[in-house]
């Protein structure tokens, strides 16, 4: 007699079958159109039923081939018709929209499945239309501009097929020999865990089905922005308590926003590397956060878990050493959690190998299955697979986008230097000398990972000056280029400045100097920039300068110079306009530095929220912790920046002087402008654990708001504080909160001294 499960299983086996069948017969009779999936039979095509239920049913009806194919993400050179054919999962560079129809055509109508595919792409500050760096908008203390940004950003990837993109890039880093600080939120948790959560929340909205949303994918997991020395791809080796503290709190923020895919990182952490971690990417993402989205890994990161064959350097990527071979990597990064395989291909091609052997188990790739087909059908890609390649080009770079573009540019540009109140320069001015290798591109602006951004849509600082003051005769020299090895063109640079009444110096680094593989061991101006300023200097007529870079930089000599220096960072299509908007006034700046600025690369790494020490540095006692050449502080801290009016914070009080391990306090503080001027400051509120088991950081950002007063205007900013806030993570991975005294700190940098203090109680 057959037992009954088992007959059931058969009569669910024919029923499925019967449905493949159905559903090819609509396909091949043209009932799947350009404009979506059409329904069929099969349950997984139903759009009316759960999604856990439309996933178990596709999944139950895929074969051990069919799930290891979605585990599949290729590049797009990759994705041939031939590759999606036989079930490719996932790809990431293809944008033109009819490219992406007509391999989504393929995948939805000549696989056996009909799964369609989930095409992704590095959206990092734009798509079309190009904001300033990640960096950059950090610099706002805003996180209404991180949204702006990422609203725009989606609805325009999403209008060319895309349904995932590869951001935010939530690595804290307290290294800016690292090109990839470009792309993050700088050196502090809070900051970069309150701009990741903006920047989900605005990609994929409370739908990511949306026709103007997609899916957000949070990358490196974890602690790729610590590399040893600064460089790219490097190791890291950290404690469990430092992971907790500075490193997960970004990652975290953006899973509680709802990110539904991360990305692993190319480094280890403690011998560990980032796509073979089960800690981090299983115990912690997985379970203790309860993230049901799936983990891809970044480019040929499974096949790096290899050790390189020593007669053999040149076998392809390798390196870690932790797998013996593509089959080991294919082992080790799916039991660690790692669901989807970019470019290389161990799981496919190693997947059934390592099943049979029992080294892998089934489960374990219907988890990386399902997971994959649940975010496609939470994306409705098979309802709606296709992009409507008619209306795609009027989606982007509209001009509200255009428009969003330089208001996110001016609100996140920092004055670093105004020494004489030199800025802003009058818009009566007769005469304005441009100088610099970077004020007339239109290639640079656009920063270092700029999407589909083009050189011809960007302002220089040339053209927006030309735009602001167009009855100014405006000069332009360009000095020497970005390398600036030369100083052929100083004489004309110094006397285009004698001659006019004021000049602007765009000096920083190109494109490339900066973002992945673009680490610097010299983080100076390039070349002879620094002498470049000093010309301009000896002229005697008043100048500024202006920034463009995607790093802090070691600008001692330029500050030792410039009378006024503007941060801009790589500010997106709008630069020239944007910078142009503070140079004459039209824009107050009131841009915060997200990281800090070292006096020396020697300095490296230098951070306002560090551990403290026994002997704090002193450079007037020989033993303690500091440089015999060097000051204990650095050239810029944490929260600095400079406005065209003046702000006193004050009044810094707290609704108790105790608080319940579980209850929480209010802090509150009064800003007021006191200029002549209307402006913005960030109101920044920092605490301090004094005695705790794991000595703690000696200020931790916990609150921040920017505000915009008019001259005389007062406001009350109001914190709160609670458990969360003042407790930490151990060295074991747990989340303490310990009795005793938390000192606060109130003001508009990271060196306030406003204070005041309460005690925790049990």
């Amino acid at each position: 007699m057959m037992h009954t499960s088992r007959s059931q299983n058969i009569l669910r086996r024919l029923f499925l079958a019967t449905a493949v069948l159905a559903v090819s017969a609509l396909v091949v009779g043209g009932a799947v159109a350009a404009g979506g999936a059409k329904q069929g039979s099969a349950p997984w095509m139903n759009p009316n039923q759960k999604v856990e239920t439309r996933v178990n049913e596709l999944l139950s009806a895929m074969t051990l081939d069919e799930k290891l194919q979605q585990l599949q993400l290729f590049a797009d050179f990759q994705s041939t018709d031939d590759a999606v054919r036989k079930g490719l999962g996932s790809s990431f560079g293809v944008t033109d929209p009819a490219q992406v129809n007509h391999l989504q055509h393929v995948a939805v109508e000549q696989t056996r499945l009909h799964i369609p595919l989930l095409f992704a792409f590095d959206t990092i500050h734009g798509f079309r239309t190009i904001f300033p760096i990640p960096l950059g908008e950090a610099s706002s203390f805003d996180p209404a501009v991180a949204t702006t940004d990422d609203t725009i950003a989606a609805r325009e990837s999403a209008a060319v097929g895309l349904k995932q993109i590869y951001s935010p890039m939530v690595d804290v880093s307290h290294e800016p020999r690292w090109g990839r600080i470009a792309e993050g939120a700088g050196e502090d948790p809070y900051l970069g865990s309150v701009m990741a959560a903006a920047r989900v929340g605005a990609a994929q909205g409370s739908d990511y089905s949306a026709p103007d949303k997609v899916a957000t994918s949070p990358k490196h997991f974890v602690a790729y922005g610590q590399p040893e020395g600064g460089r790219e791809y490097n190791t890291t080796d950290m404690s469990e308590q430092r992971l907790h503290n500075f490193y997960l709190p970004p990652f975290k923020a953006a899973v509680e926003a709802g990110a539904d895919t991360v990305m692993c990182s190319f480094n280890a952490i403690s011998g560990v590397p980032g796509c073979g971690n089960p800690e981090t990417e299983t115990d912690i993402l997985k379970r203790e956060w309860g993230f049901d989205g799936f983990i891809e890994s970044d480019w040929t990161a499974v096949a790096e878990l290899r050790a390189c064959p020593p007669k053999n350097p040149d076998s392809g990527p390798c390196g870690h050493g932790v797998a013996a071979n593509g089959a080991d990597a294919a082992r080790v990064a799916l039991n660690a959690g790692t669901d989807s395989e970019m470019v290389s291909t161990n799981f496919v091609d190693f997947g059934k190998q390592l099943v049979d052997q029992h080294l892998v188990k089934m489960g374990r790739i219907d988890d990386a299955v399902r997971r994959i087909l649940r975010v496609k059908f939470r994306a409705g890609l098979f309802e709606h697979p296709y992009a409507d390649v008619a209306s795609a080009e009027s989606k982007l770079m509209t001009p509200d986008d255009v428009a969003a573009a330089r208001w996110a540019a001016g609100r996140s540009m920092v004055l670093l230097k105004n020494s004489g109140g030199t800025l802003p320069l009058s818009t009566g001015l007769n005469s304005i000398a441009v100088i610099g290798p970077l004020a007339d591109s239109k290639a640079d602006p656009l920063g270092p990972w700029s999407g589909r951004g083009r050189a011809q849509d960007v302002v220089t600082v040339l053209e927006g000056i030309r735009a602001a003051v167009p009855a100014a005769t405006v000069t332009y020299v360009q000095g020497c280029d970005v390398q600036c090895d030369s100083t052929a063109g100083f004489p004309a640079a110094t006397a285009a400045g004698q001659a006019a009444d004021a000049t602007v110096l765009v000096l920083g680094e190109s494109a490339d100097m900066s973002g992945e593989a673009s680490s610097r061991s010299n983080i100076d101006l390039p070349g002879k920039q620094e002498a470049l300023a000093k010309a301009i200097a000896g002229t005697g007529k008043p100048f500024a300068a202006v920034l463009m870079n995607g790093r802090p930089l070691t600008i001692d000599g330029l500050d030792a110079t410039a009378p006024a220096i503007l941060e801009a960072w790589f500010p997106g299509i709008q630069a020239g306009n944007a910078v142009a908007d503070i140079l004459f006034g039209k824009v107050n700046p009131g841009g915060k530095l997200p990281a800090t600025f070292p006096h020396s690369v020697g300095q490296i790494p230098i951070y306002y929220n560090y551990e403290p020490t026994g002997r704090p540095c002193d450079t007037s006692v020989k033993w303690n912790s500091r440089y015999i050449d060097l000051p204990c502080t650095p050239q810029y801290e944490f929260g600095f920046g400079l406005s065209y009016t003046s702000f006193t914070v004050s009044n810094l009080e707290l609704s108790s002087n105790t608080m319940h391990r579980h209850g929480a306090i209010t802090a509150t503080v009064d800003v007021k402008n006191t200029g002549a001027r209307a402006g913005d400051d960030v109101v920044q509120l920092y605490i301090h654990d004094p005695v705790a088991s794991i000595s703690q950081p000696v200020r931790r950002l916990r609150g921040f708001e920017r505000v915009t007063l008019n001259p005389g205007q007062v406001k009350t900013v109001r914190f709160t504080l609670d458990a969360k806030d003042v407790g930490f993570y151990d060295n074991s991975g747990r989340f303490v909160v310990e009795p005793g005294a938390i000192d606060v700190y109130a003001g508009d940098s990271s060196s306030a001294a406003l204070t005041d203090s309460f005690t925790v109680v049990p």
